[in-house]
């Protein structure tokens, strides 16, 4: 292994050559694009959409926002701008602002270059001490943010405050020569906002009214929601102005792409073996998260994250865990009983409107589960075909479906159901294995309910089905955008 330059003048004899961050992003992307290597690995659905905006601003030297509600992976985009950059980088050893040593711009790194010259101690940064993340909040001061005179610093070392030694850098002269990433940026007050004028319009600060220039060499990176960025407006004009590139994120547009993210980001590793998903069930689960986004009682501005699905999985495959140790059925497989038990991880999850709240979150996301099977029975099965399964229940017959209950006990229940062995096997859904017939069965007679053909309660029984309410009459009637006024 080659031995890395410790002084400046060795550094000036191995050639090397200092570059800025932005020219090192860009090189850096044009490599992969020449290779074909992904540019933002894990990050699915926005290969046509996200990524070539991203691509082009890096590739301009633009600083750039993105813009989207929460859940859209834009932390996630922004952290990984730092495999974009060198794996390392020579700095004067000791510098707070990683001083490049052939151009210091700190007080420090200058006095150290005159007073040692090519003996001046080099040290080698990584690149993932050169990202720096801050949550922009109400409270962050410009000192916070830039820097401050620290007269503690003056005391000890014998300077006036106005000499450059004594300031206290803040996060952004500490992030030269790399990435500052700023999160929910209309959250920072109006006077930290005008602090960034001159860095991303002049490159570099000024600190106390001093006239301390300090040139930084960062690539700047902010994240917002568009609510907050457009309708409250608090992001300040000049600012505004002076950002690159504007980037807008999405949430995943068909449910194949987010199975694929929920699959990805969801823990389902049990103990050392995954659990068993039918993909009938993750679907399931997808839908629950697409049909909240377009749900009139829930608010779209606030937008429903793509943690919801993940976390809705993670709580279905619990649910399946606990069934399987209590049970001793030695396999974890989820089933629709599930899904209900996790609506816990939904509520959470929605802001509701005004309507939304009158009806309460438990009842929506009850509502949201038995449209999502709707959705999925509709893609496998016609009710049409199911009448001898319909008629069982509407001449009395009645079946409780326990989410505590056994494969074994379930099946049992459920073959005593005329037609519907038929209709599974129809529709290429029995497949001999018990654990997952029941999960495909009990998906039938969610599609029915959904329906209302046949009913169901909360407790997972099942009978004949209940008149219609009139719409307008009682919670939840016609307030479901896609048509949940068939529940009763």
């Amino acid at each position: 292994m080659t031995q890395r330059p410790a002084t400046l003048g060795a550094l000036r004899a191995s050639g090397y050559r200092p570059r800025s961050v932005k020219e090192e992003l860009r090189e850096n992307l044009l490599a992969r694009l020449r290779s074909g290597e992904p540019l933002f690995p894990g990050i699915v659905g926005y290969e046509d959409t996200v990524v070539p905006a991203l691509a082009n601003a890096v590739l301009a030297r633009h600083n750039f926002i993105l813009l989207g509600l929460r859940g859209q992976a834009k932390s996630r985009i922004l952290r990984q701008l730092v495999e974009l950059l060198d794996p390392e980088i020579p700095v004067l050893a000791g510098s707070e602002v990683n001083d490049d040593p052939f151009a210091p711009v700190s007080r420090y790194g200058r006095s150290l270059v005159e007073e040692q010259g090519d003996d001046a101690p080099v040290a080698w940064v990584g690149r993932d001490r050169r990202y720096v993340e801050k949550l922009a909040t109400p409270d962050v001061t410009v000192a916070d943010l830039i820097g401050d005179v620290d007269p503690i610093r003056a005391a000890r070392g014998g300077h006036l405050l106005s000499d450059e030694l004594t300031i206290h850098f803040g996060l952004l002269p500490r992030a030269n020569r790399g990435i500052f990433a700023l999160n929910e940026l209309p959250d920072l007050s109006g006077k930290v906002q005008v602090g960034l004028f001159n860095i991303l319009q002049e490159g570099d600060i000024q600190i106390k009214g001093y006239p301390v220039r300090l040139p930084l060499d960062v690539m700047l990176v902010f994240s917002a929601n568009p609510e907050d960025y457009t309708a409250r407006g608090k992001i300040i004009t000049p600012l505004k102005d002076r950002i690159g590139a504007e980037v807008l994120t999405h949430y995943p547009r068909t449910a194949e792409e987010g199975m694929e993210i929920t699959r990805q980001e969801a823990w389902v590793l049990r103990d050392g073996a995954p659990a068993e998903i039918p993909p009938f069930i993750a679907e399931v689960v997808e839908r629950v998260a697409f049909l909240a986004r377009e749900d009139k009682r829930v608010d779209r501005r606030s937008g429903v994250s793509q943690r919801l699905p993940i976390s809705v999985l993670e709580t279905v495959v619990s649910n399946a865990e606990r069934r399987s140790l209590t049970v001793n059925e030695g396999r974890v497989v989820p089933r629709v009983a599930d899904v209900y038990a996790a609506v816990p991880a939904i509520t959470g999850k929605m802001e509701l409107e005004y309507e939304g709240e009158l009806q309460g979150s438990q009842s929506i996301a009850r509502d949201l589960i038995a449209a999502a099977s709707r959705e999925v029975f509709d893609r496998l099965w016609s009710v049409d075909a199911l009448d001898e399964v319909v008629e069982y229940f509407e001449g009395g017959g009645v079946l409780q479906i326990s989410d505590g209950a056994s494969a074994e006990a379930c099946w049992q229940g459920l073959t005593a159901v005329p037609g519907l062995e038929e209709a599974l096997g129809g529709a290429g859904m029995l497949c001999g294995d018990l654990a997952l017939d029941v999960a495909a069965a009990e998906l039938v007679l969610e599609g029915l309910a959904a329906h209302r053909r046949i009913s169901r309660a909360d407790t997972g029984t099942y009978g004949r089905a209940r008149p219609e309410r009139p719409k307008g009459k009682g919670p939840g009637a016609g307030g479901f955008g896609l048509g949940n006024d068939f529940f009763a």
